[in-house]
């Protein structure tokens, strides 16, 4: 591991990663729950549509999930059925 990388994830397909990307992700996650604290004060308010926030939560959600794939770019792993 160089200068300036963080070991990757224990999970298989995750590789250490730059300083720079775990910022990044972290920007992320900050800003999701920035988000997603905002939802929870809609989600008290009684005449908000309740299934349709919930669709716009899991909607944002997945969103952040996207970006930081797209930061991390996590790899395919090989099965056992693959040998």
């Amino acid at each position: 591991m160089t200068m300036g990388q963080h070991g990757g994830l224990p999970v298989a397909g995750y590789r250490p990663q730059s300083e720079v990307n775990v910022e990044r992700v972290n920007l992320n996650k900050r800003l999701d729950e920035q988000v997603l604290r905002a939802l929870d004060v809609l989600a008290e308010q009684p005449d908000i549509d309740k299934r349709w926030l919930a669709i716009g939560r899991t909607s944002i959600e997945q969103g952040f999930m996207a970006v930081n794939r797209a930061v991390f770019q996590p790899a395919r792993v090989a099965l056992a059925a693959d040998e």
